[in-house]
């Protein structure tokens, strides 16, 4: 059964529990028949793969496109160093110099170069790996360490799911370039946050950044807590969708440390997270 569906699963900080979320919500869809396919775009620190322990099929190597100056055709015109936003290549007679890890891949300096003086070599910046868990397609990216340009691994993971039917999208937290770049394009956005100061806060960034894009959205309320209505009382006063709250449960917490969740490994979440990926359905179709 095929879907053609994108659903990312956002947070305005760590660890509020995007990955339990997202992987629970994974095994729901594939246990409901549905062509599945987990993308843990957090690529800085990918843990996705600790819960759903795929086999590795097949690795690529991801770049950008970084410039190389070829000194004898070079009339030292700055061109170049005046196109780049980032002061990845600076024009000081008679030599450019440029600094590859500054470098955003853009190609502006090579197509202002008035004499062909600058080309394009490939700089690695990370892999992707793909595999399969259960049924369920499995990639997930792995930034090089000391890279700082996560958003090209970032489009090279989402891109592996284009042919699939059911994307869930692991985004990584906070509301930078890399988030804009995972949560592109999905067609829905369900929200991870917590009933903290901090959880509510960081929310908040991350609703004006969703609707800012123009996409779809609905909150997930992690290590909920009857005491605790601020996480309700904010999605009330905005208008926003509460379409579970998962309790705090110390059983899901002893779980994860070994390497497990929570829709494996205790009952009763089974049904939670089956209910909550039904109700994102309906709401995209609406």
């Amino acid at each position: 059964m095929s879907l053609n569906l994108t659903v990312a699963v956002a947070s305005g900080k760590g660890g509020t529990g995007k990955t339990t979320v997202s992987a629970c919500l994974a095994l729901a869809a594939a246990e409901a028949g549905h062509k599945t396919s987990y993308l843990d775009c957090d690529v800085e620190e990918p843990n996705g793969h600790l819960f759903l322990k795929p086999q590795i099929r097949r690795r690529s190597y991801v770049g950008i496109p970084v410039p190389e100056v070829d000194e004898d055709k070079c009339i030292s015109c700055g061109a170049c160093g005046e196109i780049c936003q980032f002061s990845a290549i600076i024009c000081i007679p008679p030599q450019v110099l440029t600094f590859e890890n500054m470098c955003h891949g853009c190609g502006g300096c090579t197509l202002v170069c008035p004499v062909g003086a600058i080309s394009e070599r490939d700089r690695r910046i990370g892999v992707v790996e793909e595999g399969r868990s259960d049924g369920i397609g499995f990639t997930h990216g792995r930034l090089d360490v000391g890279e700082a340009m996560s958003p090209p691994l970032i489009k090279a993971v989402r891109a592996s799911g284009k042919e699939a039917g059911l994307n869930i999208v692991d985004v990584p937290p906070g509301t930078s370039c890399p988030v804009i770049s995972a949560v592109r394009g999905a067609d829905y956005v369900l929200l991870i946050t917590e009933p903290t100061p901090f959880g509510i806060n960081d929310l908040g960034l991350a609703v004006d950044m969703i609707k800012e894009l123009g996409i779809n959205h609905s909150v997930v309320i992690n290590r909920s807590d009857p005491e605790y209505t601020m996480a309700r009382d904010f999605c009330a006063e905005r208008n926003i969708k509460v379409l579970a709250e998962i309790p705090d449960d110390r059983r899901v917490a002893e779980a994860y440390s070994r390497g497990e969740l929570p829709y494996t490994a205790i009952p009763d979440y089974r049904e939670l997270f089956q209910k909550l990926f039904h109700s994102v359905l309906e709401e995209v179709r609406r």
